[in-house]
């Protein structure tokens, strides 16, 4: 009987005999433990010192206390919570183990996330508290340097105000994942608007935006906005990093079958002649705050956010974002939406 009952218990959990052994535990508990738990004692068992004194708590003051256990499986750490409660007067004890990996996680993403967003803020509103206290004072009455000073207060105003309105768009699009859009929209349209606004940076950066496909007419249901931004933050990027006198391409295609979505889509590539990436960044390009040159990212206006919040959108469309990179072979950004039959 009480077997039975510790079975149908879906997280896992053991119960612990008067004696101190373990006379029950469910499937769940011996994927943990073992297959072979049921009749040791549960200091052999259990072996964890904080969960051991947690156990012999209860048996002493019949009191429910929770303790940390830690574990691993194919997915790396795994934190656990037990919770061991006292379930008769004989002694007998239950413990079970609440997986709080996932919220763990979640945790150091927050605590991450602040780390980075004040990292971002404070380098800029250092320079602008000291540039203010040296007009105050010592170039109070210098103009070449007080016309300096205030350029680069400009700039590094600039930029806090592009890491603010990145990161209320992510937040926007993290806000509306799991709503899918429903407007129909012409992809090649919008890429075009996009592509046009960016030709007076492609001239200044002397590189050649080459567009192919444009003249489309498919429609796929999505917002045009978050789309727009989804190309502004690729093509641009490509601009930016590709370097003086570089190529990038802007490739809009239909295919009735792609494999990654399992349907008819639209693959919008942009491919840039530049110096290319090495391989180790590409699974982490689309972290927050991700740089691969911190610097050079910072000098040409990035505040770390772009390519995450493509992921984003891309992920509240059903597509898929694709980076192929080669170091001295350029870079290949493929986004993958569906599209409508």
């Amino acid at each position: 009987m009480p077997q039975d009952l510790v079975e149908a218990i879906s997280i896992p959990a053991v119960l612990i005999g008067s004696d101190g052994r373990i006379v029950a535990s469910n499937i769940t508990s011996r994927k943990l433990f073992g297959a072979r738990i049921v009749g040791r004692h549960y200091v052999t068992a259990l072996r964890q010192p904080p969960l051991l004194d947690a156990v012999d708590r209860v048996r002493e003051d019949k009191t429910v206390t929770r303790a940390g256990y830690l574990s691993s499986d194919a997915r790396g750490d795994v934190t656990y919570e037990a919770v061991a409660t006292p379930v008769s007067h004989g002694g007998d004890v239950l413990v079970c183990f609440e997986d709080l990996t996932a919220k763990e996680e979640a945790g150091l993403m927050r605590r991450d996330f602040v780390a980075n967003v004040s990292h971002e803020l404070r380098t800029p509103l250092t320079a602008l508290i000291g540039f203010i206290e040296t007009l105050r004072g010592a170039a109070r009455s210098d103009d070449a340097a007080r016309d300096r000073f205030l350029g680069i207060m400009e700039s590094e105003a600039n930029r806090m105000n592009r890491l603010v309105a990145d990161l209320l768009s992510l937040s926007r699009v993290e806000a509306e994942a799991r709503i899918r859009p429903t407007k129909q929209v012409q992809l090649a349209a919008i890429v075009r608007g996009v592509v046009g606004t960016l030709q007076p940076l492609a001239d200044d950066q002397i590189v050649r935006v080459d567009t192919h496909g444009l003249d489309s007419t498919d429609v796929m249901r999505g917002d045009a906005d978050q789309l727009a931004q989804v190309v502004t933050n690729l093509v641009e990027n490509a601009i930016k990093y590709s370097g003086n006198g570089a190529d990038v391409s802007v490739t809009l295609v239909r295919e009735e079958t792609n494999p990654m979505i399992r349907g008819t889509a639209l693959v919008l590539t942009i491919a840039d002649t530049g110096q290319g990436i090495d391989p180790l960044h590409i699974p982490r390009l689309t972290e927050r705050f991700y740089r691969i040159d911190s610097h050079r990212s910072r000098e040409l206006g990035g505040t770390g956010l772009g390519l995450a919040i493509v992921k984003h959108i891309v992920n509240r469309h059903r597509g898929r974002l694709k980076i192929e990179s080669e170091p001295g072979a350029g870079s290949r950004f493929s986004v993958i939406l569906p599209a409508d039959p």
